[in-house]
């Protein structure tokens, strides 16, 4: 007897695209493989980890890149419009992804494939038109350069369908760029480990989809009420207001406020002119309207327009790595940046800390402006366009720039390579660590490389010291500057954020508002799905997949020395503001983490 169908929840097939021979082929999605991935980031991780040479050039043709949704993409659950990518980041060599809101997830679920797999390359530049009966191939020379909104806009024009959702990449994913995106919906983005280049590499152009089928849940009474139920924690959160007005970009004050918000490239921890460029400044003076991914009854996003450039956000990272990060007060010139980045298809936090951390050698003399062809100090304007269009384009120094920070750090001395903040390759976000130890922790396990979206341990922002008692064991997990009890909150909070990027669900919404737990998520699961989910089983299956993180990242070259943090977090405290002589215990911390998942 063969096995059983997915009927629900599931779309069920999977397309494999092989761009050289320009054929395609659907597979069934097997419940046996899916069950204990879910879907999304996880099943990604799995399917790269079964199929992928883990020795090939992460540029190279037989890099595989896999498109993933969840069961419950596309459904009523608010916020679960997101899609993840996966192959071998071109930036670090190691485990890549990237998980996107807006539109294309929700569209890619109505196509009744659950995960596309593409590998090969095109001998010209194509996009794939992706809708329920598999792919047609199509050339496009002329979108050579153009930018992703004038792509996304071509696709539609040519198709004669404005309905259709399209992720493309820009001139940087052209130009093979190593952090450079992918972005859907005109202005969501792909952003960390270079994904955009790896669709470069392929020829690829962009990936657009139409789908026309219906999304059947097994007990749809049952799983209505789980979601008024969401829905009503998400309008009663004391948040939702702040988060209404000003998405993510509410951090710019929150971060500075605690004396964590990085200001010229992580010397200080809270910047003066603060006001010129926060949040509400933002909301008062460029803010047109809200926008949201499908079907959120949430809409942190923001549309804005400044002088002559608009377009949707920033988020919180973009505002954040061009202004305060890079000295830059100028908060029409963080607008005008966010418009070229997305349009160009670049990782705005690399960008950030390649810039900052140039302005930081030339100001302490250990890299010389010949050496880079540009004298360029905190704020400079101008010379940050010229830098970051010489990126886009690979000219002159732009070249070696476009590998990024760490890699290009190597031509310089050893004292100049520390002043590189990532971890695996990969740039720290906008949060310094001293004062927020649960995210140094985070930054330090993640599979991906410094990153806080892999755990996004918001809980300790919260002061809920008698609920962190129950919880975690001890009230220090509530308290940013402890180490104490920070392992077991991110070895939680660590599996929470991957039931979101498996369902999918935003994190923003699901773990940093703490609206989904084991419990309601098996139900949610149960009632979608018809499969059989307890909360035990979850957390089971969650820590399974970690390790496969682990087990892939091994076979990459990583180990466990690579569990660390830049060593200015480490002996360098702040010395102002309200995380003035703080550092980070990390060693502590990594020993109780390992001891948690039963590592060596």
């Amino acid at each position: 007897m063969g096995e059983m169908m997915l009927e629900y929840g599931y779309g069920g097939k999977i397309l494999r695209i092989d761009l050289t021979e320009e054929k395609f082929h659907i597979e069934k999605m097997k419940k046996s493989w899916i069950k204990n991935v879910i879907g999304g980031r996880a099943a990604n991780t799995k399917r790269l980890l079964e199929e992928i040479d883990p020795s090939c050039n992460p540029l190279g043709s037989e890099n595989i890149l896999i498109f993933g949704i969840g069961p419950l993409t596309g459904s009523i659950l608010p916020a679960s419009a997101y899609h993840i990518v996966t192959s071998k980041s071109p930036l670090t060599g190691i485990l890549g992804d990237s998980a996107a809101g807006g539109q294309f997830g929700a569209e890619m679920k109505l196509t009744g494939f659950d995960q596309i797999i593409i590998k090969g390359r095109s001998e010209d530049l194509i996009y794939l038109m992706i809708t329920e009966d598999g792919s047609e191939f199509v050339k496009c020379p002329e979108y050579r350069g153009r930018s992703i909104l004038e792509v996304t806009e071509a696709i539609r024009k040519k198709q004669r369908n404005h309905s259709i959702q399209v992720a493309a990449i820009g001139p940087a994913g052209e130009n093979l760029v190593l952090f450079s995106t992918i972005v859907s919906s005109g202005n969501r983005v792909n952003g960390r480990t270079g994904m955009g280049a790896v669709i470069g590499s392929k020829n690829l152009k962009a990936i657009a989809v139409r789908g026309s089928r219906s999304l059947k849940i097994k007990d749809p009474m049952a799983f209505f009420s789980e979601i008024k139920k969401i829905e009503k924690a998400i309008l009663n959160h004391n948040e939702y207001n702040k988060r209404y007005r000003m998405g993510t970009t509410m951090l710019m004050k929150d971060l500075n406020r605690i004396g964590i918000l990085p200001t010229n490239h992580f010397q200080k921890g809270a910047c003066s002119y603060l006001d010129n460029i926060s949040g509400e400044r933002l909301e008062e003076n460029y803010k047109v309207k809200n926008k949201a991914c499908f079907n959120c009854n949430l809409h942190c996003s923001r549309y804005y327009i400044c002088n002559d450039h608009e377009g949707e956000g920033p988020e919180f990272e973009m505002l954040c790595s061009f202004t305060s990060r890079i000295g830059n007060s100028d908060l029409s010139f963080a607008l005008e940046m966010t418009e070229y980045l997305n349009q160009m298809g670049l990782d705005a936090i690399s960008t950030g800390e390649i810039i900052g951390w140039i302005m930081e050698c030339e100001e302490k003399g250990l890299i010389s402006p010949e050496e880079i062809g540009v004298n360029i100090s905190w704020g400079e304007k101008d010379k940050i366009r010229e830098i970051v269009k010489k990126i886009v384009y690979r000219e002159g120094i732009g070249d070696a720039l476009a590998k990024g920070a760490k890699k290009f750090s190597e031509r310089f001395s050893k004292e100049a390579q520390k002043l590189v903040m990532h971890v695996k390759g990969l740039d720290i976000i906008c949060g310094d660590p001293r004062g927020i130890k649960a995210y140094g922790l985070t930054y330090a396990i993640s599979s991906r490389g410094a990153d806080h979206l892999r755990a996004e341990p918001y809980f300790e922002l919260t002061d809920r010291r008698e609920e962190a008692k129950r919880r975690f064991g001890t009230e220090k997990a509530a308290d940013r500057l402890s180490e104490e009890g920070k392992a077991a909150l991110v070895t939680y909070s660590e599996k929470i954020s991957l039931l979101c990027d498996s369902m999918t669900m935003c994190k923003n919404i699901g773990l940093c508002m703490d609206i989904l737990n084991f419990e309601n998520v098996s139900l949610l699961l149960k009632t979608c799905t018809g499969m059989s989910y307890t909360p035990e089983y979850l957390q089971k299956i969650m820590g399974e997949c970690i390790n496969r993180d682990r087990v892939l990242n091994k076979k990459f070259g990583l180990n466990s020395e690579d569990d660390t943090l830049p060593e200015r977090f480490l002996k360098e405290p702040l010395s102002e503001g309200p995380t003035k002589g703080s550092i980070v215990d990390i060693k502590r911390m990594i020993n109780e983490y390992y001891k948690l998942h039963g590592w060596k």
